[in-house]
């Protein structure tokens, strides 16, 4: 690796680190804490790569780049930055860097993107005319972003590589013509993603509308289509529409994409399950809907794919409560570890609804342990899925364990004895990770009566489903007294509907 390489960034170690790898790999380092020394080092024409974080002292590093552009148009700037946002990473494509990375970065991945931009060993210009350079070396106003201020209402946040692969595939697609399809699973932020093509797009001054199952009749897809027009239509899962509905949208899409004012016709964007494709093998979304709405496919990831995001998007959510009338709160570094640890299999929405619960109810500004723990305890879902898949304990992951109910362990046995049966296998570790997900502290109290409750709803639904709701034939099958069976129904507020079995 050969070139001059200028670093500004105003984290000392940054510069030192980055200083040491790029020296020993064969390049020439100038490195400072201003963006104005940045720029006079740009105009003198030492560089040829620039390295830059966003949050500057004296300014934004993004906003840096179009001065930068105009003293060296074909000199390559990397972007570095804290600030784990799609906005982040729009702004940087729209700059034109080389590249983006999110802090922390993975130091031989940046030296690798140094290295493809210093391949390009841009042709040293003549720097631009003493009036020009002053123009061009003039710093932007500090955003609000250099300044320290956080919105929290930012659409997206996540640093790990997933997320980030998301942001940059938004941010190279943002303004591009091609209809887009956002998949994942419930609760992962489809929504938002969608939202982002026409928030930050090109369009985002036209109009906006949504379509939903809710109204598809022919008046209400015209109606959307007027609000959307120039602008964006975002069509929630139309994989939920009914045949004659999709048919309808199929028809309106054609007529878009042929009219005389087609350039003017609103972008499509949907939000789908996380394989859409599965849909249209199983008939629930026509074939020719599904190609006429998949120009592009953008999957976002589940929350457990990214667990090295749940603390600073708990954070996020937290001062996100604040900003809208809430206690501002903070999680302990217990609570945060617990909250880390938790599956979430309803995904960012379930984080959220948990952090503004705990921001409603807990006794002080930080967040105990134990509140964390009751909380998520509550919160945690009371009937198993599907059948034959037990539902982990609240703070275990969600994975499915095959179950054989008819078979039972001998007292005194263990997971992995032959004589343990697979139901005991299942439950055993269950329980082991509950109380493995509490470290050196036992669980809040109570834990017997949450157990068998965990246990007891699910078998008395479905040996009512199975003796088709009659309680005589289900408390025989429980091998327990009718009044007993009534009680724990009471008790469990299990409603009950007499039906007959079809086998």
């Amino acid at each position: 690796m050969d070139g001059t390489v200028l670093i500004a960034d105003d984290d000392r170690t940054i510069r030192t680190v980055l200083t040491q790898a790029l020296t020993r790999a064969g390049c020439r380092v100038h490195a400072t804490g201003s963006l104005a020394q940045l720029l006079r080092w740009v105009e003198e024409g030492r560089a040829d790569l620039v390295i830059t974080d966003v949050m500057m002292p004296d300014g934004n590093g993004i906003d840096t780049i179009p001065a930068i552009r105009k003293l060296r148009p074909d000199l390559p700037v990397i972007v570095i930055s804290a600030q784990n946002t799609i906005v982040t990473a729009i702004r940087a494509t729209e700059a034109e860097a080389f590249d983006y990375l999110p802090k922390p970065f993975d130091l031989p991945d940046l030296m690798a993107r140094s290295g493809e931009a210093l391949a390009r060993r841009p042709r040293k210009l003549r720097p631009a005319d003493e009036g020009a350079a002053h123009a061009g070396a003039a710093m932007p106003a500090p955003s609000d972003a250099a300044a320290g201020v956080s919105d929290p209402e930012l659409p997206l946040i996540g640093h790990a590589p997933a997320m980030q692969n998301l942001f940059r595939m938004v941010a190279r697609v943002l303004n591009a013509d091609l209809p887009v399809i956002v998949a994942g699973e419930a609760g992962v932020g489809k929504t938002m993603v969608a939202r982002s093509f026409h928030d930050f797009s090109d369009r985002k001054d036209a109009g906006f509308a949504i379509l939903t199952s809710a109204d598809t009749s022919e008046a209400a897809i015209q109606r959307a289509r007027e609000r959307a027009w120039g602008g964006t239509l975002l069509i929630e899962d139309p994989a939920a529409l009914d045949s004659a509905a999709q048919a309808r949208l199929i028809g309106f899409i054609e007529s878009w994409e042929t009219g005389s004012d087609r350039v003017h016709a609103p972008r499509l964007v949907s939000t789908t399950s996380a394989e859409p494709q599965a849909d249209v093998a199983s008939g629930r979304l026509r074939a020719d809907l599904y190609y006429r709405l998949a120009g592009v496919t953008i999957t976002v990831p589940p929350l457990r794919a990214r667990v090295d995001d749940i603390p600073p998007l708990a954070r996020h959510l937290l001062a996100r409560a604040s900003a809208h009338g809430l206690p501002l709160r903070h999680l302990s570094d217990a609570a945060m570890a617990a909250v880390r640890a938790y599956a979430f299999p309803g995904n960012v929405r379930e984080l959220e609804n948990l952090m503004r619960r705990l921001a409603l109810t807990a006794a002080g500004n930080e967040i105990s342990l134990a509140e964390v723990e009751t909380a998520l305890a509550q919160s945690a879902p009371a009937v198993v899925p599907a059948p034959h898949q037990p539902r982990p304990l609240a703070g275990a992951a969600p994975y499915p364990v095959p179950v054989e109910p008819t078979v039972f362990a001998p007292a005194g046995t263990r997971a992995g004895d032959p004589a343990a049966s697979p139901l005991a296998q299942s439950v055993e570790m269950h329980l082991q990770r509950y109380f493995d997900l509490h470290g050196d502290h036992l669980p809040p109290p109570g834990l017997y009566d949450r157990i068998i409750t965990e246990v007891e709803r699910p078998l008395l639904q479905i040996a009512l489903d199975a003796t088709g709701g009659n309680q005589l034939r289900c408390a025989d099958l429980l091998g327990i007294n009718r009044n007993t069976l009534r009680k724990k129904l009471t008790e469990l507020n299990i409603e009950v509907t007499r039906r007959r079995k079809l086998m």
